[in-house]
């Protein structure tokens, strides 16, 4: 076993945001296990992502059963790090996790159900090779379920002593509301909703979301901040590269990346570049200039690019000017 000796300065340059409503701080950026964290990725490279990515401060990993490839690979890939150099630190990382994506073809591995939750829970509490979770997401509204029950299966997951916050993904806002005061009722507050949010993609702004957050006392943990890496330099070129995501990944496809989106990105590019940072950096940075949003979520394939997106903390705030040209450029619904 070969314990960690993280930085003794892990925190010096890490923000740190309340999650509204609560008193738990999130590290401005999370660190997501989403893609390249299974099998089919060397171990050696994940480990040191994940690491490097505590020493620069991230506390908050978040993961799902859905996760890997294989389902629930990225949870067993994180356990044997935390076994054997983080558990030491097990009360410094808030650890989270989902269920309700279908994750097999039976009727009890997907949706919103007490029997689909609390047994997902179960396996990746195994999987992670931790007694709790900090925060437990319903990763998904489920239709086919009174969302009294969804929320009876969370506030249970609480009050068992094996969760301790709540979350939900991907919700619409209304049915956000109604959960929320849902689990009020069962004594418990939600703390964050996880959606996708970008410079081309909208959504939080135009639905209501980033408002009911306000009155509804809980945080937004973004995903997909770099809009699947359309909103880095890697796609300005008129050929896709090799070994891009875009080639072989189920969530961008070849033909999102189309003239109408060169040129828009080109343009953010511009601006970045203007201001001395890449076009990631200033896409991190515009998503949380917003006081809504409490952690922005980032992948990484290399510790390098870990590192180079975190330095989106280190420049001057957005002007007035720069923000409507990002409006100008940053069009809902490019590339989607």
């Amino acid at each position: 076993m070969s314990l960690l000796t993280p930085s003794a300065t892990r925190y010096a340059t890490m923000e740190y945001r309340r999650a509204a409503g609560s008193g738990l701080d999130l590290p401005a950026f999370s660190f997501g296990l989403w893609q390249k964290f299974g099998p089919d990725h060397p171990y050696q490279t994940q480990r040191e992502i994940l690491l490097r990515a505590f020493d620069l401060g991230i506390t908050h990993f978040d993961n799902a059963n859905r996760y890997g490839p294989p389902f629930r690979a990225a949870e067993k890939t994180f356990a044997r790090v935390l076994k054997e150099d983080l558990s030491a630190h097990r009360d410094e990382l808030i650890l989270s996790t989902k269920a309700g994506n279908p994750i097999g073809p039976g009727p009890y591995a997907r949706g919103g159900s007490r029997k689909a939750l609390l047994t997902s829970l179960e396996h990746s509490l195994r999987d992670l090779g931790t007694d709790y979770v900090d925060i437990f997401y319903h990763h998904r509204h489920d239709p086919s379920t009174p969302l009294e029950e969804t929320a009876g299966a969370l506030a249970t997951a609480v009050h068992s002593g094996k969760v301790r916050y709540v979350g939900i993904s991907n919700y619409e806002p209304a049915y956000a509301h109604r959960i929320a005061t849902l689990l009020r009722r069962a004594g418990v507050a939600l703390l964050v909703h996880q959606p996708r949010y970008s410079v081309f993609d909208r959504t939080p702004e135009r639905n209501g979301l980033l408002e009911l957050s306000v009155r509804d006392g809980f945080g937004l943990v973004v995903y997909s901040p770099l809009a699947q890496g359309l909103l880095t330099k890697k796609y300005l070129a008129a050929s896709i590269p090799d070994g891009a995501r875009a080639a072989n990944s189920a969530f961008l496809k070849p033909e999102q990346i189309d003239d109408t989106y060169r040129r828009r990105a080109t343009a953010l590019n511009r601006l970045a570049e203007g201001r001395g940072q890449s076009l990631a950096q200033l896409a991190l940075q515009w998503v949380l200039r917003r006081p809504e949003v409490t952690s922005a979520l980032i992948g990484a394939s290399s510790a390098w690019q870990l590192e180079h997106n975190l330095r989106a903390l280190d420049f001057p705030a957005l002007t007035t000017d720069e923000l409507a040209l990002i409006d100008e450029h940053g069009v809902h619904g490019t590339g989607l």
